[in-house]
């Protein structure tokens, strides 16, 4: 066999791994799983859906053929509701408040919510239109998940609305974060295109603090939100990081979305720090890139990871091993290269700020794992330079803003997304910030709507 074949081979196998795992319901499962609701009137599964969206009419209107109709239902309430039918923890929120729970098992509200999406996708639906103009302008900063859906709720309320968005396409974590065999690209980007069918003007390649300055959005527009999410990797701060083969769980997961799918983990030995759900993208990844041997270190144990359970265990069936109670001290290297990881055992101690036992190092326990490459998976960091930029209040790159109106010290500039979430046990969600997102814009509706009738 020639090596030309084995690289396409090894190309289209690769490409295999990261199709989508969970199959879409096909069209007579669908209505079938829509005929078990028993479409609640004051439906639990709608209180546990942080956008509020109307499953029960949704699932009715799957039912009744008026797929149209419920694709609707469901982008009304939330503009990414297509990559939070394939990234929500439905268990936890949705279908973990089913009242079927009891009897039977739970309405497949997620695959529901993906087969009505899919369809308008596929069949190319323009779902909204814009509002009247009432003169108004408005900056987002970010095209994230929170970006988006705030784009998309103040179009349709008649104002100007510009992104400006530092990657080269908008869509944020769900167009580059999260892995392709549970979201694919394309389906965030149907989610930028509908904002952009708005008449949503998105400036990509464009960095808020460097391409055009805090002060010039202040002065161009009446209100600005700021939704940019989260920053990159922070360092581990041990001696060898500057090693070939120590990567960033984000950039890694990004390289599977956005470049050919490289062949450099095949049969490699991966070490993943972290446990949260990026560290599970990443690991799955490592898997699904060839690796023969991945492992999750954790500094504490499987009770205090942030990560969903569902990947836990998904990523537990894709041969991902875990070491609990360990910490990296140093990164081994010859000629420039990784070729192990020293740890150090760990032990929980006192409740830290967020409620979860502290780790503390065990004396004189240092061991060596070889290893071939190391993945860094220990969260982001903020965007406090930006956010100091523009003058507001924040704790630690947390910007502080007002309950119910997202509006921060500034008056004029609002905040919604990973930017104000932060000091609980869990990560954000996609949906959280989709939430946070058509509240703010709201409230920039109604405080810019007040300044009009005073004028």
């Amino acid at each position: 066999m020639s090596v030309h074949r084995e690289q396409t081979q090894t190309s289209a196998s690769l490409e295999a791994n990261f199709a989508e795992v969970v199959p879409a319901l096909k069209p007579k499962e669908a209505i079938d799983e829509a005929n078990r609701c028993l479409f609640c009137y004051d439906a639990p599964c709608i209180k546990a859906c942080p956008t509020s969206i109307d499953i029960p009419s949704f699932i009715k209107k799957i039912a009744t053929g008026n797929l149209l109709g419920s694709a609707r239902t469901i982008m009304e309430a939330n503009p990414v509701g297509a990559s939070c039918a394939r990234v929500c923890p439905t268990e936890e929120l949705c279908e973990g408040a089913c009242v079927l729970n009891h009897a039977s098992k739970p309405i497949m509200i997620g695959l529901l919510q993906r087969h009505a999406t899919d369809w308008a996708i596929k069949n190319r639906q323009v779902l909204f239109q814009p509002g009247e103009k009432n003169g108004k302008r408005v900056a987002i900063v970010g095209g994230g998940p929170a970006g988006l859906s705030a784009a998309r709720e103040l179009a349709r309320l008649g104002y100007a609305v510009t992104v400006f968005e530092a990657r080269e396409k908008a869509g944020g974590l769900n167009t580059y974060g999260i892995v392709s065999f549970r979201l694919p690209q394309e389906i965030s980007l149907w989610e930028v295109q509908q904002v952009e069918k708005l008449g949503v003007g998105i400036r990509t390649n464009t960095k808020v603090g460097i391409d055009v300055q805090p002060q010039e959005l202040l002065e161009q527009y009446d209100s600005v939100l700021l939704a940019v999410g989260m920053g990159e990797v922070p360092r581990l701060n041990i001696e060898g990081e500057e090693l070939d083969g120590v990567l960033d769980a984000i950039s890694l997961v990004e390289e599977t979305k956005t470049r050919p799918l490289p062949d450099r983990m095949f049969g490699k030995k991966v070490l993943v720090i972290g446990a949260g759900n990026t560290a599970i993208d990443a690991a799955t990844s490592s898997k699904r890139l060839g690796a023969g041997q991945v492992q999750i270190l954790y500094r504490r144990t499987e009770k205090e990871m942030t990560c969903y359970q569902f990947e836990y265990e998904f990523a537990k069936q894709d041969g991902v091993e875990f070491r609990w109670l360990v910490a990296p001290t140093r990164i081994i290297g010859e000629n420039g290269k990784v070729t192990g990881l020293e740890l150090m055992r760990m032990e929980l101690g006192e409740p830290d700020a967020k409620g979860r036992r502290k780790p503390v190092p065990v004396p004189d326990s240092q061991f060596t794992v070889e290893t071939d490459f190391v993945v860094k998976a220990i969260g982001q960091t903020r965007h406090v330079p930006l956010i100091e930029a523009f003058g507001l209040q924040h704790h630690n790159g947390i910007v502080a803003v007002e309950s119910g109106t997202y509006r921060t010290s500034d008056p004029r500039v609002y905040a919604a997304g990973d930017v104000i979430f932060g000091g609980g046990g869990t990560d954000a969600m996609v949906v959280d910030a989709a939430n946070h997102g058509v509240r703010a814009a709201q409230a920039i509706h109604a405080a810019l709507s007040e300044q009009r009738q005073t004028v």
